[in-house]
């Protein structure tokens, strides 16, 4: 799901779609901070979970006002997403952050697409705007973790 996320050709599927990424992302952060050695690494990836989760409640309240059913919680392929975090648990924090730093360009291309749609609603176009941006925040951040 991930790869299509922002490619359906109806808006609201898509942002269905986003959604269920931004849960998929809220449980690799979870899956994350548990492992990770590091307090201010922790601090941080708290933060970004703190973000998706905004993102999750944002479009979820869109939808429906908007009279659509927001979905509930991650969808059935999550489980590629925490994967990624769980299996670094083997190799320490600089592991982990690549995991999540994979699972954060997949958000970035998701919120990139969906920002591109055509005629997106003035009631949400910001917080489409704002998930970019932090999404954006929160790969740059990892890549100069990792860097470090």
């Amino acid at each position: 799901m991930i790869k299509i996320v922002g490619l359906q050709g109806d808006f609201i599927t898509a942002l269905k779609y986003l959604v269920e990424l931004d849960y998929d992302a809220v449980a690799a952060y979870e899956s994350a901070i548990n492992r990770l050695e590091s307090a201010p690494y922790k601090a941080t990836l708290e933060r970004f979970k703190i973000d998706h989760e905004g993102h999750i409640q944002g479009i979820s309240e869109f939808l429906r006002k908007n009279d659509e059913d927001a979905p509930t919680g991650p969808s059935v392929k999550s489980i590629m997403t925490q994967g990624k975090v769980v299996i670094s648990n083997l190799f320490g924090d600089k592991a982990i952050l690549r995991a999540m730093r994979s699972n954060e360009i997949d958000t970035n291309t998701a919120y990139g697409r969906i920002n591109n749609y055509e005629r997106i609603p003035d009631e949400i176009k910001q917080v489409l705007e704002q998930g970019l941006k932090d999404e954006k925040k929160h790969l740059a951040w990892i890549e100069k973790s990792l860097e470090a």
